[in-house]
């Protein structure tokens, strides 16, 4: 369960001290100045708020007291993407980022978090919005590796692949259209990139990946679990990182 802060002096306290929203739900039809104070501490974190009915409202809360808001709230802090470049750099080593497009299942997240950490990844980067983030749920399934690898949230995951891309960084986007991973070279400063279970990586964020590359795979589905992929790609840069010949 994420930590919820109920009330408008509450969630404008929290915001006016630094916290990161995961989510903002205010009641429809409500919008007095301290609603506009709030609505826009959240935008300048780039998160959109949940216009909600008031019977939802009273669902979500635990204290019976929201006053037309109610916040959920990081339980980790965030990093930054230079952080995720600057622990490449400190262990001299080409930077290894996984990229997650619409990843909104906190268990996915949580079991991503775990396996980037066990590959060497020196980083996740999440979107701000229509993506699980940092809660409790996420860290108990990742095992502890929330405390270890870097999670940076940014607004707009397209415009920082470009920014990355003049860093160097390459990218390449998990997709069945893609070339076999064996065949592909995934070594040097790389970003995997990995979609939703439903949709898979979106149309627009795609458009800015270099390469697509594909598990082999036999049997009568045709998709792994979002963490599962997200596993086994991370873990084929890992063997040819070190020991392709």
């Amino acid at each position: 369960m994420p930590e919820r802060i109920e009330g408008r002096n509450a969630v404008r306290e929290a915001l006016k001290a630094g916290r990161a929203l995961e989510k903002l739900y205010v009641q429809k039809g409500v919008s007095d100045a301290v609603i506009r104070e709030i609505t826009a501490g959240a935008a300048e974190q780039g998160i959109r708020p949940f216009l909600t009915e008031k019977e939802k409202l009273d669902a979500l809360s635990q204290t019976g007291r929201h006053q037309g808001v109610i916040a959920e709230i990081a339980a980790y802090e965030y990093a930054e993407v230079s952080d995720i470049l600057k622990a490449a750099a400190e262990k001299g080593e080409d930077p290894f980022i996984l990229l997650l497009d619409g990843i909104e299942d906190p268990h996915n997240l949580g079991a991503i978090l775990r396996s980037a950490h066990l590959a060497g990844a020196h980083g996740v980067i999440i979107p701000k919005n229509r993506a699980a983030g940092l809660n409790a749920t996420v860290a108990k399934v990742s095992a502890g590796a929330v405390n270890y690898i870097p999670v940076a949230r940014v607004t707009n995951l397209s415009r920082t692949m470009e920014e990355l891309k003049q860093k160097g960084l390459w990218f390449v986007c998990a997709d069945m259209d893609g070339e076999v991973m064996y065949r592909q070279n995934l070594t040097g400063p790389i970003g995997l990139v990995i979609g939703s279970e439903g949709d898979g990586v979106s149309a627009l964020v795609r458009k800015h990946c270099d390469f697509i590359t594909r598990i082999p795979m036999s049997g009568q589905i045709d998709s792994l679990n979002a963490s599962v992929a997200a596993g086994i790609l991370a873990f084929e840069v890992v063997r040819q990182r070190k020991y392709r010949k």
